[in-house]
């Protein structure tokens, strides 16, 4: 999946010495789960990144006199004023702009694909290297985040914004996915997950192993069977009203596996090759029937 490349510094951007930082969002996760069975669970997830992202621009000003007011959001702001206070600088006068290709609330990510353009575009602007410490360490202040600040996969810790094992480059997706209606609070949801794991950890436990071996071989299918049993495992504390119809048509459409957002509205396929025009057909004729537009998009990497 093309995307920023996070340690390699450039130029301004464009004219008037405009720079930008991006991020990619990611569709849910292929597994969220414990780290490990036991009676105190933490939430490990392996984020599934995809080829959709979140820009911020910085255009300095040519005027005298204080910063103006960012135009950021609330979390992307306060992930600004971190950064400069743990680097003791000052922002000079300038502009700020921001799009983004990420719903907010669905599973893609985008508040904390929001912070860490902003943190990537504030490293360009003083030119200094980009620190994953420093980025892991503003998230850790604002949200319970995952691992879109680093360019390949990784079992992460959520709360606790550690990389327990960073997974590589070589596995990738191309997707067929719905968003269904609403949104999930993640937060409120927790102890909801926590009780669950609880419940079902050497399920997850499996799951995960199954997972990783799956990365290590290289082979995408076997990560396409363990993310369909994690979301299967989802299933049983935050489910997806369309999960039961993806799950029984898999073999139908020659997918590899079933994904979703565990903690958000995201369901979908999982194919290790591409689809043609006549599935694509087929598959968005079938969502339709479920009463969602589908949406076809790269995940991973690979």
């Amino acid at each position: 999946m093309p995307g920023p490349r996070a340690g390699v510094l450039q130029g301004p951007d464009g004219p008037g010495g405009t720079v930008s930082g991006v991020c990619h969002g990611t569709l849910g996760e292929l597994y969220q789960g414990p780290l490990r069975a036991g009676t105190d669970p933490e939430i490990a997830v392996v984020s599934f990144p995809v080829d959709r992202h979140s820009w911020v621009y910085f255009t300095p000003g040519t005027t005298a006199g204080p910063p103006r007011s960012p135009a950021l959001g609330e979390k992307s702001a306060t992930a600004a004023r971190l950064f400069l206070d743990h680097y003791r600088l000052a922002l000079p006068p300038g502009d700020w702009h921001t799009r983004s290709e990420l719903p907010v609330g669905v599973g893609m990510s985008s508040s904390t694909a929001d912070i860490v353009a902003t943190l990537r575009c504030l490293f360009r602007v003083f030119s200094l290297p980009y620190e994953t410490d420093v980025v892991r360490g503003v998230l850790a202040d604002i949200e319970r985040a995952d691992s879109v600040f680093l360019d390949e996969f990784a079992l992460y810790l959520s709360g606790r914004h550690r990389v327990v094992r960073r997974l590589g480059t070589d596995i990738g997706f191309h997707t067929a996915y719905v968003t269904e209606p609403g949104t999930v609070d993640t937060a409120a949801v927790t102890p909801l997950l926590l009780d669950h794991y609880r419940r079902r950890g050497e399920e997850y436990q499996r799951c995960l192993t199954d997972l990783l071996k799956g990365f290590d071989s290289g082979d995408p299918a076997a990560v396409a069977r363990a993310a369909t049993t994690s979301a299967a495992l989802s299933q049983e504390v935050l489910p997806k009203a369309t999960f039961a119809s993806l799950r029984a048509h898999r073999e139908r459409f020659g997918a590899d596996g079933v994904f979703v957002a565990h903690t958000g509205c995201l369901a979908g396929y999982l194919f290790a090759s591409r689809p043609g025009a006549g599935a694509k057909s087929e598959l968005s004729a079938f969502f339709h029937s479920l009463g969602h537009q589908c949406t076809f998009a790269q995940g991973g990497y690979g």
